[in-house]
C-alpha cells in the first residue's frame, strides 16, 4: 500500500468563511454569577473569539505543523493522517504518539524537538525516538470516516499495521486520553511488536463503585486513601463532567450539526474540556488552542471524532474483561487529570514496570508539562530493550 506526502494548505476560502461566521455569532444570553458552573462563561468565550477573529494567525500555525514531514495511507478503508519525525540519531527508537478527545497531532509541539534530538537540547543522544504522529481515524486529517466501526480496538489493529507499513518492526507507543486506550491495545495484542507502553492516562484504572471492605483489607493505609479519592472523583466527574460524553456515545450525529454550522459552537465544545481537565495553574497558550480546534473545525469531524464514543459504547466486547497486557508498561500519573489511577486494581490488567506520580499537570500532558512528560519517556524506554 502508497504512503503519500501530505502538506497542509487550506483553502483561503475556508478561512474567509470562517471569519464570515465569527462576524455573525449570535450569542445566548447568561444567569448572572454562575461562573463555569453551567458551562464556558460568556465573557470567557467572548474574548477568545475576538483574540480568534482578529489575532490568531492559522497561516502561522499552518506552517509551523508543516515543519514536520507528514503522509497519508489507506489503512482498513479509512484514509489515515501522520506525521513521521525521523531522528538524527541513526539508532534511535521507533516511537508512535496518539492523542485523543479533544486533542490532535498539533499537542505534540513542545516535545518532538527533545524526543528527536536530544543532543541538540543537551541530552543524551542514546534517548533519542523516531516519531509517528497520527491523526486517530474521524479525528482532523484523518477524517472524516466513511463507515462505522471506528472504535479504539481497530484503530490499534491499523496502527500495528502503519508501523509495520513504515518499516518498523519493533517499536514503542505512548499516549493518553483514547490515545492511551489505543496504545494500550496495541501493545496487549501485538506484544511481539510493542517494547514498551508509556502512558499519561491508563483506561479503567480508578475507582468506578464504592469500595468494599474486602477490597480495603489487603491494602496499606495510603493506597486506601487514594482508593477512597479516586471513587470521590469518580462521583464528582459522573455528576458535572460526564455528559459529553453520553451525548457523543448516543447521538453523535445530531451534535454534529451544531459544531460544524458554528465555530463558536465548536470552539466552545472544546475549550471547556481544555479548561475543566486542565491543572488549575497550567496555563495552556491560546494559539495552541485554536490550533486544535481549527484542525477539528477545518475538517468538519465534529461528528466522525465524538463517534469513538458510540462505537465503544456500541461494540460487542463494551463491558467484557479483556486478557491482561504483558507488555512492559510505565505510567505518567499526573495529580489534576480526570480520574485517579489505583496501583492495585492496575497490577491485575497491565504488566507495570514504572509508575511516576507527579504534583502538577492535567489531562493535556503534552502541554501542561512536556518537560516531564519527555523526562519520563526517555526514562522508561532507557529501561526496556529493543
Amino acid at each position: 500500500m502508497t504512503v503519500d506526502e501530505f502538506h497542509l494548505d487550506v483553502p483561503e476560502t475556508d478561512l474567509a468563511d470562517l471569519r464570515a461566521r465569527l462576524d455573525l455569532t449570535r450569542w445566548p444570553d447568561e444567569l448572572p454569577g454562575v461562573g463555569w458552573a453551567y458551562g464556558v462563561p460568556l465573557g470567557y468565550l467572548q474574548d477568545l473569539v475576538e483574540y480568534w477573529r482578529h489575532e490568531y494567525d492559522w497561516r502561522k500555525a499552518e506552517a509551523r505543523l508543516n515543519e514536520w514531514p507528514q503522509f497519508t495511507t489507506t489503512i482498513d478503508g479509512a484514509n489515515v493522517h501522520f506525521a513521521h519525525v525521523r531522528s538524527p540519531e541513526p539508532d534511535a527508537t521507533p516511537l508512535i504518539v496518539t492523542h485523543g478527545w479533544p486533542g490532535s497531532f498539533a499537542e505534540f509541539t513542545e516535545i518532538v524537538g527533545p524526543l528527536t534530538n536530544p543532543r541538540a537540547y543537551g541530552a543524551d543522544p542514546a534517548g533519542a525516538f523516531h516519531l509517528v504522529m497520527p491523526s486517530i481515524p474521524g479525528f482532523g486529517l484523518s477524517g472524516p470516516t466513511r463507515e462505522p466501526g471506528w472504535e479504539f480496538l481497530r484503530v490499534a489493529r491499523a496502527w500495528s499495521v502503519l508501523m509495520t507499513r513504515l518499516g518498523y518492526d519493533r517499536y514503542g507507543v505512548q499516549g493518553g486520553d483514547w490515545g492511551g486506550g489505543i496504545s494500550r491495545e496495541l501493545g496487549r495484542i501485538h506484544p511481539e511488536q510493542v517494547i514498551g507502553v508509556h502512558l499519561n492516562l491508563l483506561p479503567n484504572s480508578g475507582a468506578t463503585s464504592e469500595p468494599t471492605p474486602e477490597e480495603l483489607a489487603p491494602l496499606d493505609q495510603a493506597e486506601r486513601d487514594r482508593t477512597w479519592a479516586s471513587w470521590r472523583r469518580f462521583q464528582q466527574w459522573r455528576k458535572e463532567q460526564q455528559g459529553y460524553a453520553d451525548l457523543q456515545s448516543t447521538r453523535p450525529q445530531t451534535l454534529a450539526y451544531a459544531l460544524t454550522d458554528s465555530p463558536v459552537g465548536q470552539l466552545a465544545w472544546i475549550a471547556e474540556k481544555f479548561a475543566a481537565w486542565s491543572d488549575p495553574a497550567s496555563e495552556i497558550d491560546r494559539d495552541h488552542l485554536l490550533t486544535n480546534v481549527m484542525l477539528y473545525w477545518l475538517t468538519r469531524t465534529a461528528g466522525s471524532s465524538g463517534a469513538i464514543y458510540y462505537e465503544r459504547a456500541h461494540a460487542s466486547y463494551w463491558g467484557r474483561p479483556t486478557e491482561p497486557s504483558t507488555t512492559p508498561t510505565a505510567l505518567l500519573d499526573l495529580a489534576h487529570d480526570n480520574f485517579i489511577p489505583l496501583r492495585h486494581k492496575v497490577a491485575h490488567t497491565d504488566n507495570i514496570v514504572r509508575w511516576t506520580s507527579h504534583p502538577h499537570g492535567g489531562h493535556f500532558a503534552a502541554l501542561e508539562q512536556p518537560d516531564v512528560l519527555v523526562a519520563d519517556i526517555r526514562a522508561f524506554f532507557a529501561t526496556i530493550e529493543s
